[in-house]
């Protein structure tokens, strides 16, 4: 007995070692590409010494005699911090994901490949100016001088990354840095979804009244009646099959309810307590670790601009010169029409246009497969845009026989100037001169908000295009190509898009609400991302006639609900205070309690308190009730409350209160009935995942921020070092959004919000601050990896200063780059 335990022991000992030498060895290979802050190198591409001085939250200040040095230098600080980011940005805009992680992305590859971002993308430099040229081929060489590093000094393969993926990393060229623009463009448009849905909606419900009321307009003028999809195309099926592909954090392509969305507000002097002007911009895009935003300031030949930049990226995308600040919001634009072609039953290479049949414009493409043969897609072209696959955006489910099913959409363009914009946009000094250098944008189509020292303006930026006032669907719904009217007839003039330059109010701001109710064809859009935290915003703005940094800071961090303030009396009218008191222990009782806890709330979605989780419960449930036996198993697909078809059928706007009654019943039910069942379905959920002390729930255990590795996140020990999980407030419709993800079986996870906030005083620039949700690194084991996250969570900044004496004054690190003799 005593031998077998010595062996036990030793076997113990030995595994004990073991494992702490395995430890030690994957630390010792993972930290070999911690980039040294502090170091001289060589370089060849620069015409004089550059400096990188990094404050003390690692955000590079870099200085150049020339703007290609200060480009190449941001290159190069780029691919230190964030290499493999930037690889995978560019693999995922090349549709080569499947040579590194298989099959599981070959539906992502394909998409990619037949949208042909990349090929476009090159021949997008050549319709640049020459001065944007240089600078792409600066950057690309910074990248590619640090790459080099990696390659000659032992640099751990530049990211941890890259020894679970080991593959060679190819020069970085100005097209890479063109294509992740556009794969910004893909992330940030649901307007193929939403057509697409609304033709699966409507293949359902015969009324066309209960179709605006699940896809309500956003309130403003009216709207002419659309033809049902069903009459459109007859031969497709009501109730056809779900083929979409599951959603995959790599993919570029996100949910429609998690498109891009943002906050961006300016107040001019008269609204301003500073005697300057104020500028708050928030972007919401989905999380991730690292976060996709990367803080810089460059001091080019104009002077000096400070802000977030996009890896792989070389501008300042949103941020702050010396004189003026830009901000960024979606737009919304319409700027994406699916057409149904028919394809030649004689002749299967053709599609029928006006006159007759013409060829599909094809190519085939090879997709390279880790562990897998290779495939070749065929890809189709028309004179329309792209054929897409009937396995994305669920496409078969819209398409006819015989037909298929092809995008045309602004962002598929080989003349795309929105980098050139982008940079002339740094250079501006102005409000209008930052409005004349948006015109060379394309896409993503955006609401550009301006501040300089005297002036405020907003400006909706990127081609619009022209439809037709005959358009059968008015680019609302799938419909056939060959018909002439149902074709863009070019793009807007720029001069026409909807603009405010000092409007009387002193105050100018987006939150992705209506913009213009202009008629169709003159309007920018039928569906708009937001129509609730636009009435928070008013109040907040007129709350005080005049506004200060810190006032910005309190809009941009508030959690007040207006949705929730709103809809809860209407949706509680007949539930309130209610009958005797229920038996303690019984579900009537805790009702009561959960009842009780909404009437005295305010509205706040903060993450300590237990209302907002029994609201958000509450609503989800009530929605699906609402919709479930309506639309079958296409309610799925509404993942998330719509506040104005709640309302709508809860104040029964023109006879939506129908939606209450539950068809497969026998008995007719009440809207306050529906209310009652679904709060008890809700308590019922809430009690099985969070317990039944209402008073101890924590809305922020529910919706904890979800800064997931788009690679590693999901990998077994690795997800607990790469991984960032945040308990945080807001929800779906307060300013600070903290967007859920509607699925699964956490559904208030925070998965979408702004992982970049910055407010910019102009009395006093360098008194302006900016945050982003992680940190400046890209590798997990560096210090900077998340040490942004906690002050972000609480809503807290970093200074956002162009005073070289303020980043010296507390660098952790000044690398010089030197011309190489």
């Amino acid at each position: 007995m005593a031998l077998v335990f010595r062996w036990l022991i030793r076997l113990a000992s030995a595994l004990i070692v073991l494992t702490v030498a395995t430890i030690a060895l994957v630390y010792y290979f993972a930290s070999r590409s911690l980039p040294d802050y502090e170091g001289t190198f060589e370089v060849a591409g620069i015409s004089a010494p550059v400096e990188i001085v990094r404050d003390n939250a690692n955000v590079p200040h870099i200085f150049g005699e020339t703007d290609e040095d200060v480009f190449f230098a941001l290159g190069m600080a780029h691919a230190q911090d964030r290499l493999w980011q930037m690889t995978m940005l560019r693999r995922t805009a090349q549709g080569r994901l499947s040579e590194l992680f298989g099959a599981r992305t070959l539906p992502i590859d394909s998409l990619i490949r037949r949208l042909d971002l990349y090929p476009l993308s090159q021949k997008s430099v050549q319709a640049m100016d020459e001065e944007t040229q240089s600078a792409l081929r600066a950057y690309s060489s910074g990248v590619n001088a640090w790459i080099d590093q990696v390659n000659q000094g032992a640099r751990g393969r530049g990211a941890p990354e890259m020894w679970v993926f080991n593959q060679a990393i190819a020069p970085w060229q100005p097209a890479d840095s063109v294509s992740i623009v556009k794969l910004m463009s893909l992330q940030l448009s649901s307007h193929l979804e939403e057509e697409v849905l609304r033709a699966r909606t409507s293949l359902i419900l015969s009324d066309e009244t209960r179709l605006n009321d699940i896809l309500p307009e956003a309130p403003g003028a009216g709207l002419a009646a659309l033809p049902s999809y069903a009459a459109l195309m007859p031969n497709v099926p009501r109730y056809a099959p779900n083929n979409r592909m599951v959603f995959d954090p790599i993919s570029p392509v996100v949910p429609r309810t998690l498109a891009g969305a943002s906050n961006a507000w300016a107040a001019g002097i008269s609204r301003s307590a500073t005697g300057s002007t104020l500028l708050a911009n928030d972007p919401h895009l989905g999380l991730t670790a690292p976060s996709i935003w990367y803080l810089a300031r460059l001091e080019l030949e104009t002077g000096g601009v400070i802000g977030g930049t996009i890896p792989g990226v070389p501008v300042v995308m949103l941020g702050r010169s010396a004189d003026l600040g830009w901000g960024i919001t979606s737009s919304y634009l319409d700027d994406q029409d699916v057409y149904i072609e028919e394809v030649n039953p004689s002749n299967a290479n053709q599609y029928r246009v006006p006159n007759g049949w013409a060829n599909f414009e094809t190519r085939e493409s090879i997709i390279r497969i880790k562990d897998a043969p290779s495939i070749t897609l065929q890809l189709q072209w028309t004179v329309n845009g792209p054929v897409l696959p009937p396995d994305q955006y669920d496409l078969a489910t819209i398409r006819p026989p015989g037909h298929v099913t092809v995008l045309g959409w602004t962002a598929l363009s080989d003349e795309d100037t929105t980098m050139q914009a982008a940079m002339n946009l740094m250079r501006a000094r102005t409000v209008e001169a930052g409005i004349a250098a948006a015109e060379d944008y394309v896409a993503p189509s955006q609401m550009l908000t301006l501040a300089d020292r005297n002036s405020v303006g907003l400006k909706l930026i990127g081609r619009v295009p022209n439809r037709s006032p005959e358009n059968v669907t008015q680019g609302r719904l799938p419909h056939f190509g060959y018909l002439l009217q149902n074709r863009w007839d070019g793009w807007r003039d720029y001069a026409e898009n909807p603009e405010w330059i000092d409007p009387v109010g002193g105050i100018v701001g987006n939150t992705n609400n209506k913009v213009t109710n202009a008629p169709y064809p003159a309007n920018i859009s039928f569906m708009w991302g937001d129509s609730q935290r636009v009435n928070r915003w008013r109040l907040l703005m007129q709350a005080r006639e005049v506004h200060t940094r810190d006032s910005f800071i309190e809009a941009q961090s508030d959690t007040v609900s207006y949705t929730a303030r709103s809809i809860l009396p209407l949706i509680g009218a007949d539930l309130w205070f209610t009958g005797e008191a229920a038996p303690e222990g019984t579900p009537e009782k805790l009702r009561q309690d959960a009842l009780s806890l909404l009437a005295e709330w305010n509205g706040e979605m903060n993450e300590h308190l237990p209302e907002p989780l029994l609201y958000a419960a509450w609503m989800r449930a009530l929605q699906d009730r609402l919709i479930r036996d309506e639309l079958g198993p296409l309610a799925h697909e509404y993942t998330h409350v719509e506040p104005l078809f709640i309302e709508r059928v809860f104040r029964d706007t023109d006879g939506a209160g129908a939606w209450c009654d539950v068809l497969q019943s026998a008995p007719e039910e009440t809207c306050s009935d529906i209310a009652r069942m679904a709060l008890d379905d809700a308590l019922i959920w809430v009690s099985a995942n969070h317990g039944t002390a209402l008073e101890s729930l924590r809305w922020g255990d529910a919706h904890e921020a979800t800064h997931d590795h788009p690679v590693l996140g999901e990998a077994p020990v690795l997800r607990w070092f790469v991984n960032i999980r945040q308990s945080t407030s807001g929800g779906d419709n307060t300013l600070m959004r903290g967007r859920t993800s509607g699925t699964g079986d956490d559904p208030f996870l925070n998965v979408h919000a702004a992982a970049y906030r910055g407010v910019y005083d102009f009395a006093d620039p360098d008194s302006s601050v900016f945050i982003t949700s992680t940190g400046q690194s890209g590798h997990f084991l560096s210090r900077y990896y998340d040490d942004l996250g906690d002050l972000w969570r609480r809503g807290e900044y970093i200074p956002m200063s162009l005073d070289p004496a303020l980043a010296r004054g507390g660098a952790v690190g000044i690398t010089v780059l030197e011309p190489h003799q």
